[in-house]
């Protein structure tokens, strides 16, 4: 199974695809961080995350995508803009007729560092340590990367113990 992770941004977005097999072994496929920086306008920004990730699915046809779920930011600007940017990558994942699932950033950290209050130099770690990645990965394309291991390892879980997802509850 391809699972493609999504990490939205206004500024840039992270992508990262993964390859799991039926023992639960993750094997790099794609990463990248896309710099939408050098647009002129917000609209044109959104526009180059939905045909950049339509790109991604054509090149390495995943099976299933996963995303970051939006959070609450201190200021009301950047929050509205990270949702847009949101919006513009589910919509280029439904538009090639894949399902989306969503983690928060806390859930993330833990599935993969082991932690929910990890810091992004500890998930850039983790993700090259877990993956098998030589030197440090762009933090964006990391997180990606830890969005698909998320899936991957919740996928699995799931299926070992026969409760979907939404079922599951958070011990006190």
């Amino acid at each position: 199974m391809r699972i493609l992770g999504i990490d939205p941004g206004s500024q840039r977005t992270g992508v990262g695809v993964i390859e799991t097999d039926a023992q639960g072994n993750a094997r790099h496929i794609f990463h990248a961080a896309i710099n939408l920086l050098a647009n002129d306008s917000f609209a044109l920004r959104l526009k180059q995350i939905f045909d950049e990730i339509g790109a991604v699915i054509e090149a390495h046809q995943p099976t299933e995508v996963a995303i970051e779920r939006v959070f609450m930011a201190k200021n009301a600007d950047s929050a509205l803009k990270l949702g847009q940017a949101r919006g513009a990558a589910i919509c280029a994942v439904v538009h090639r007729n894949l399902s989306v699932a969503e983690y928060a950033p806390k859930e993330i950290k833990q599935a993969v560092v082991g932690g929910g209050a990890a810091d992004k130099s500890q998930i850039q770690h983790m993700v090259g340590v877990l993956l098998q990645l030589p030197g440090k990965l762009q933090a964006d394309a990391a997180d990606a990367l830890a969005i698909a291991l998320t899936h991957a390892h919740t996928r699995a879980t799931t299926q070992r113990i026969g409760i979907p997802r939404t079922a599951w509850r958070r011990r006190r």
